[in-house]
């Protein structure tokens, strides 16, 4: 079963707003691989699940072409908003069956998203798209970032540890793939060359107010939202009143760092 979420409009449009671009050191991660395996100049990219196109677009100077693909119109229509390069197009379309010729991509990519698909049929299709030496790249964030500011970082990341304690309840089982950091997914894919990447650190600032509203585009917190909406809203509220306390401050523009521990899944189809 496809797995369907981050459908609403306002949901894609925080996305938009609020999730982090994919960092420099995973992209070099992956096209330090690509380089080994493909010849230059790129011919055709594809992003999976794309969202509203944040990684989509980073991959537009390494290719001739990119298409973002995502089972979800509002997150499509996001993507569409956004200024891009002319050799970005976006398809709304099931990772499952993708509406791309047989052995014609390089570079198949999902950032944050692959744990929703249907892993044996979303790894048929990449086999059938992926060209000869063609490359995949998966990659996610994990649980358990911390949130560091001045000297109150320990307080301030067990204020997020308490968040999502509480975000946990409505969690949906295929998350589990991101706790076990994909080592289901890297063991499913047929290819002799791959290789899983674990601790890749990042290090984002970002105004609290960025943090926060972050912390919505969580797939757990519209669930949480619309089962219980008044305490929702309440945890939020709290939530930004014990940061900024923390903090000292009374300005949700002051600004955070995040550090996110990243897994990053490679593999190429044999020649």
């Amino acid at each position: 079963m496809v797995i369907r979420q981050f459908e609403g409009k306002e949901h894609a449009s925080d996305y938009q707003k609020f999730r982090f671009d994919t960092s420099q050191e995973i992209i070099d991660l992956i096209f330090s691989y690509v380089d080994e395996r493909l010849h230059k100049p790129y011919g055709f990219a594809v992003d999976v699940g794309c969202g509203t196109g944040q990684n989509t677009r980073i991959l537009s100077p390494y290719f001739k072409k990119v298409l973002g693909m995502d089972i979800s119109e509002a997150q499509i229509e996001e993507a569409k908003k956004a200024t891009g390069s002319p050799n970005v197009t976006y398809s709304v379309c099931p990772a499952e069956e993708m509406s791309v010729g047989d052995a014609s991509v390089d570079l198949l990519t999902s950032s944050i998203a692959a744990h929703w698909f249907n892993i044996e049929k979303f790894l048929k299709e990449v086999d059938r798209i992926l060209k000869p030496g063609g490359c995949l790249a998966i990659f996610t964030f994990l649980p358990g970032m911390e949130v560091h500011y001045k000297d109150c970082s320990e307080q301030m990341t067990q204020v997020y540890a308490e968040v999502e304690d509480i975000l946990i309840r409505y969690e949906h089982e295929k998350i589990q793939h991101i706790r076990n950091g994909y080592k289901e997914l890297y063991e499913s894919i047929p290819y002799t060359d791959k290789r899983r990447i674990e601790n890749i650190e990042t290090k984002i600032r970002m105004p609290l107010a960025r943090l926060l509203g972050f912390i919505q585009t969580s797939p757990m917190y519209p669930i949480y939202l619309e089962t219980k909406p008044e305490e929702a809203k309440e945890m939020m509220r709290t939530v930004e009143e014990r940061f900024l306390q923390l903090m000292g401050t009374s300005s949700s523009e002051t600004e955070v760092e995040m550090w996110l521990q990243n897994v990053l899944v490679l593999a190429s189809k044999p020649q």
